[in-house]
């Protein structure tokens, strides 16, 4: 008798219970659910072509997603005229919008590092190589292209944006030339870049010129512009190796997350290490030894002193920074492994397609952008402004920071079932391009 051979994809069946992974079995249009103990057991050849997601890292990547939105919602309306991390003029509810999502970056490039060893538990090392440079490649394009023309709407391309995307994309080509290589020395190599590269806040680095170019390309880019010619230029707002670093780091990290690992050991550490990094922050910070350009200091009023301790430097990322924001992520990971409800329910959604959701939310957010300046009054003249890089933002375009807060919640719930109809076409469908999207 010839034998069937079964194709399994996952899906979050309402029927699984917390304790079981769901699986839809194409052959016999039934599913199949396997415990965590079945799942952690069983080998990659178990279940062949098999792709089983993480919800700890849905969760948690959903909401960082959800969070990211609301910075992006004040950059297209907010009022200009107050910075967030101004001492001098910010708010305590305004810094905290600020803040919270500097989560957002360091934990979506060090997921990013996770889900590139999980991928590589169902491809060859060659396989995961050539998909690395290729969707690299990918995310470059991406950026330089979709998310530029969604921030300027410049159709003649006048900047040229580089930002977490161009990053995560370039990161991606390093890491598939580095998989080579044993895991031990990818793990180093990613720890001198996470810890190491503040060092160069200690050194007189070339400011002109070709090796000034590259220095601020790759370690210390914070918002800087090169021109290409008289009407073109690059706008740099992400050095590349720090945040290749972080990328390293998730990678190397991702091993506990394979199916022969033991959860129990994984959860403690987890734990072990977000803690070890939260402390290291509160040390290094409170005594201004190490770890970020711009120490903090007492200020004339409580808020404004937490304030100041809490203001480190993304631009670029300083240890200060990925400690304070990846390590809070390690704990969420930790405790959520086992974790569902609503809520959970709902950030997994948006965390199994967090490419779709984000290149998503930029166009939304700009449709809502052009919808505003029209409501307020504003006319065709007034859609590119003297004095502004983007088009539909006059300087006085916007809304206060409640108002801000409205968008951002409007834009999330648009979004929610586009985001659950991807999420669920790409548990049934295993076409090439998914993993591009």
């Amino acid at each position: 008798m010839k034998r069937r051979h079964r194709q399994y994809t996952k899906i979050n069946h309402p029927c699984a219970k917390i304790n079981y992974l769901s699986l839809f079995d194409k052959a016999e249009s039934r599913y199949v659910y396997l415990s965590f103990r079945e799942i952690h057991t069983m080998t990659t050849t178990a279940i062949p072509g098999t792709k089983y997601r993480v919800e700890s890292i849905d969760i948690l990547r959903g909401l960082i997603m959800l969070i990211m939105a609301l910075d992006h919602t004040r950059d297209f309306f907010q009022w200009h005229g107050t910075n967030p991390t101004d001492l001098a003029t910010t708010t305590p509810i305004l810094f905290f919008t600020r803040w919270i999502t500097h989560f957002c970056a360091a934990l979506f490039v060090f997921l990013s590092g996770v889900s590139v060893n999980l991928a590589g538990g169902r491809r060859t090392k060659k396989q995961l190589s050539i998909f690395l440079i290729k969707r690299g490649l990918w995310l470059i394009f991406i950026e330089w292209v979709v998310v530029t023309f969604a921030f300027s709407l410049d159709p003649l391309f006048h900047i040229i944006l580089f930002q977490v995307i161009w990053v995560i994309g370039v990161s991606m080509i390093i890491l598939g030339m580095l998989i080579w290589l044993p895991m031990p020395v990818i793990a180093i190599i990613g720890g001198l870049l996470f810890f190491g590269h503040d060092i160069l806040d200690y050194i007189k680095l070339p400011d002109t010129g070709t090796a000034g170019f590259l220095w601020k390309l790759l370690f210390t880019a914070f918002g800087y512009f090169d021109p290409i010619d008289k009407t073109h230029g690059l706008f740099i707002l992400y050095a590349l190796l720090p945040w290749t670093g972080v990328m390293l780091a998730g990678y190397v990290l991702g091993q506990v997350y394979r199916p022969s690992f033991d959860p129990e050991k994984r959860k403690k550490i987890l734990l072990s290490s977000g803690i070890i990094l939260v402390a290291l922050f509160i040390f290094l910070r409170a005594f201004n030894i190490y770890g970020d350009p711009a120490p903090w200091a007492v200020q004339k009023t409580m808020a404004l002193s937490i304030i100041s301790f809490f203001n480190v430097s993304k631009y670029p990322p300083s240890l200060m920074y990925l400690c304070m924001t990846i390590g809070p992520g390690l704990l969420l990971l930790s405790a959520t492994e086992k974790t569902s409800n609503k809520l959970t329910r709902t950030l997994i959604i948006y965390g199994n397609v967090p490419f779709f959701y984000y290149i998503l939310h930029f166009y939304l957010l700009r449709a809502f952008n052009i919808i505003l300046f029209f409501i307020q009054g504003y006319t065709a003249k007034d859609i590119i402004s003297p004095g502004q890089n983007f088009a539909f933002h006059p300087a006085e375009f916007g809304v206060n920071l409640f108002g801000v807060y409205v968008v951002w919640l409007l834009v999330i719930a648009t979004l929610y079932l586009p985001c659950r109809w991807f999420s669920n076409y790409k548990k049934i469908h295993n076409q090439w391009w998914l993993s591009y999207l």
